[in-house]
């Protein structure tokens, strides 16, 4: 093999150094395109999702083939370490970040494994294509600037790109699996055996490899570096019991390497337990919490805001609530157990949006009565209670560019307040859909 592994140990320490001193110095999700061999035989692509590779008699075995826009320098990546062709694509499960690039591996004519599951997510992308390029753009369009790109661990095909008609969320020359299994398989691939074990977490086509001969484990998304992307405002549910349950499977293999699909690999036993269990705990306690609350009867108001991750875990450096965050996690244990409605009567079938502000505008003397409430608000520092007075206000009066301009600009504070990429994006979002009517007005001042 020739190849750029100069990063060999970095990585390696690098991540043992911030788990072990708690202290997040450098960035730990990088798109760089760029390959370090982290074992013998075993060799990382970082890019915004990672491919894993691992050297055998009979060619690489990649583990993902990371997005559409970072195929192509992660398959050449692995041609400047070996000149072996790629034997086996395994896809940890089938967000778009990790299978898009497949189309850059087919020369090799791989043999494409995943779970029974990645073919009919796969059918649900071409099903909902527009829907997904619209949430894609609204969850990853306000990070620019003031958030690292590299947060992953979800479906990122196209990144805070405007939807454009006949795009394809999920491109056409994408592999689809040829081998597949339910609920666990084996490979046996030039002398190398690998465990292949089905478990939902992010998804419901997860799988995470098990390599016994070097007890080296593929985590895909069951870690991410960040808070468990266990409840995605936008996606389709998500199973934080059953992603427990397999970090303590993952545990009890006793991994002495860990390779995952986001965020620095890690190495030594007691790390990676001590790594995995942190997580699992989290995820284990907020269910437990979130339930038992349930049970008392609360509603989803009372849970949201009683419900809490301590401070001293979120700040570990593989816990951040940088991309998703608890609170979301609360309302996806909600809609797994309790549904979609919220326990409020009035929310069963409401009226809609815009007819309640316009009574509620009407009583508080007009639309902009209720964004001085908002700015208001900003200034007392409650931005919860700024967005709902700006929303409101933006109801009642939709073709007011000063309220729409207030609106927005209410939205823009909100997202320099929250940390995770998935609050600033849909905030960002809601600043530009006003940002829309102020352009609009002006033009039209413009043209008369």
């Amino acid at each position: 093999m020739t190849a750029t592994v100069g990063r060999m140990a970095d990585l390696l320490a690098l991540s043992s150094r911030i788990i072990d001193s708690g202290v997040t110095d450098q960035p730990v999700n990088r798109v760089t395109n760029e390959l370090s061999e982290i074992a013998d035989g075993i060799a990382m692509v970082e890019s915004f999702s990672h491919c894993v590779a691992l050297s055998t008699d009979e060619g690489l075995v990649c583990f993902d083939a990371s997005g559409a826009q970072s195929g192509r320098a992660v398959r050449e990546s692995l041609r400047g370490w070996s000149s072996s062709r790629v034997s086996h694509l395994v896809y940890t499960h089938g967000h778009a970040d990790h299978i898009g690039g497949s189309m850059f591996f087919t020369d090799d004519r791989p043999m494409v494994v995943g779970h029974e599951n990645v073919a009919m997510r796969m059918d649900r992308y071409e099903y909902t294509n527009d829907w997904n390029l619209l949430i894609n753009a609204r969850q990853f369009g306000g990070i620019s600037g003031d958030l690292d790109l590299t947060l992953g661990g979800d479906d990122v095909a196209s990144a805070g790109s405007a939807p454009r008609i006949g795009r394809r969320f999920l491109p056409s020359a994408t592999m689809r699996p040829e081998t597949t299994f339910a609920d666990a398989g084996e490979l046996h691939v030039g002398g190398e055996q690998i465990e292949l074990h089905h478990d939902r977490g992010e998804t419901d086509d997860h799988l995470w490899a098990w390599l016994p001969e070097r007890k080296a484990l593929m985590t895909g998304d069951f870690l991410i570096w960040n808070f468990p992307n266990a409840g995605n405002p936008q996606k389709v549910q998500r199973y934080p019991i059953e992603w427990a349950a397999a970090l303590r499977k993952m545990i009890a293999k006793g991994p002495e390497l860990l390779l995952p699909a986001h965020g620095l690999p890690i190495e030594g036993a007691e790390r990676i337990a001590r790594v995995l269990d942190d997580v699992a705990t989290a995820l284990e306690n907020l269910v437990a919490d979130v339930v038992t609350l349930m049970n008392s009867g609360a509603n989803l108001d009372t849970i949201m805001h009683s419900v809490r991750v301590p401070e001293e875990t979120l700040a570990k450096p593989y816990l951040r609530p940088f991309y998703d965050e608890p609170e979301f996690v609360v309302r996806g244990i909600w809609r797994q157990f309790g549904g979609w409605w919220d326990g409020a009567a009035s929310r069963l079938k409401p009226s809609p949006d815009a007819h309640l502000a316009a009574a509620i505008a009407e009583l508080a003397g007009g639309a902009g009565v209720l964004l001085r409430r908002a700015d208001q608000a900003i200034a007392q520092g409650d931005v919860r209670l700024a967005c709902h007075m700006a929303d409101l206000a933006g109801w009642a009066a939709p073709a007011d560019a000063e309220i729409h301009a207030g609106r927005s600009a209410v939205y823009l504070a909100r997202r320099k307040a929250e940390p995770s990429l998935m609050a600033k994006g849909i905030f960002a979002a809601a600043a530009r859909e006003s940002q829309v009517v102020v352009d609009a007005s002006a033009e039209g001042t413009t043209d008369g």
